[in-house]
């Protein structure tokens, strides 16, 4: 089955969750082509290849150096109808849901969204995703049809491709593609220096069990021995003791890490919906029967007061 993934460029480097598509990628074959839009793609282009993106079209133009969905959305549709592809995805973070709607749309498409696992079988391509907060693992199936069915894939579920075969060109489309109503002038991060949470492996989060906001440094002092990213439940969110960027839940990121610390979080529904599908949970709370403990692989019930320092202590001994 012939499949496209869309690379998409931030601060002038293509997005690790990128990498991870050409692992979901070779689930369907080896037939694959990579689209990647931007200023100058090329050096962007060469280096998918390298790491196994197969035949790498390199869209280079003004209008793609900062994230315009509109633009590279006709510029990806424009290539897609020349190549036909059975599938096109990319990844289901903001990036990738602003652009996947619109371009869905444009190609006449039908979609799925973050999804967290890819199968063949027979001539249907058959996908898994969470439904109703998690709580429901949903199979979605398509068989082959004449348009391209569009996939989002959940970020940290596919490993990153390290290395591979594949070839670099440039390509050109129509001049009308670059035309938008709206312009990029510019793009800075949320919180300067502050780890994605979609793209971290270790995340550390704070709920209300930290008492109020002279809690926090105690957490992001653990987050830092581990070099993790920092997160936090709505409910100290909401307080204004934590910035919106760092909210994890329903109503904030979902993210999937390797390693999930859950410090002072009971377990409502609403959090549990954004980290759930974490590899491995870790909860700390001093009340035994806290909802959070029957999704952790480990617990701790205790003070976290007392328990957070000796843990930073601990992994900041194992760092030096």
């Amino acid at each position: 089955m012939k499949t496209v993934i869309i690379a998409i460029v931030k601060d002038g480097k293509v997005l690790p969750a990128c990498y991870e598509m050409i692992s979901a990628a070779r689930i369907l074959g080896d037939d694959i082509t990579t689209i990647i839009g931007g200023q100058d793609a090329q050096p962007l282009a060469e280096e998918l290849a390298s790491r196994g993106a197969g035949q790498v079209l390199a869209v280079s133009n003004p209008a793609l150096a900062g994230f315009n969905d509109e633009v590279l959305a006709k510029v990806a549709a424009e290539v897609i109808g020349e190549l036909s592809p059975g599938v096109v995805m990319g990844p289901a973070n903001s990036y990738g849901k602003a652009l996947f709607g619109r371009l869905a749309a444009i190609c006449g498409g039908t979609m799925t969204s973050d999804v967290t696992g890819i199968a063949v079988e027979g001539d249907s391509v058959v996908l898994t995703r969470p439904s109703y907060g998690g709580s429901v693992v949903a199979r979605v199936s398509s068989s082959a049809t004449d348009q391209p069915y569009f996939v989002t894939i959940r970020p940290k579920i596919f490993p990153e491709s390290k290395e591979g075969s594949g070839e670099a060109a440039a390509k050109e489309v129509s001049a009308g593609c670059f035309s938008s109503g709206t312009t990029v002038k510019d793009s800075q991060s949320g919180s300067t220096g502050v780890q994605n949470l979609a793209e971290a492996d270790v995340i550390v989060s704070a709920g209300r069990g930290i008492k109020g906001p002279e809690g926090v440094p105690l957490i992001k002092e653990l987050a830092d021995s581990l070099r993790a990213a920092f997160g936090a439940s709505r409910a100290i969110v909401d307080a204004g003791w934590v910035e919106y960027t760092h909210q994890v839940g329903q109503t904030g990121r979902t993210v999937n890490p390797k390693l999930y610390f859950a410090v002072g979080i009971s377990g409502a529904i609403q959090h549990l919906v954004g980290m759930r599908s974490s590899q491995n949970i870790v909860a700390i709370n001093k009340d035994k029967d806290a909802p959070i403990f029957n999704l952790a692989n480990y617990g701790i019930v205790g003070d976290l007061f007392e328990i957070v320092p000796a843990l930073t202590r601990k992994f900041q001994a194992e760092l030096k």
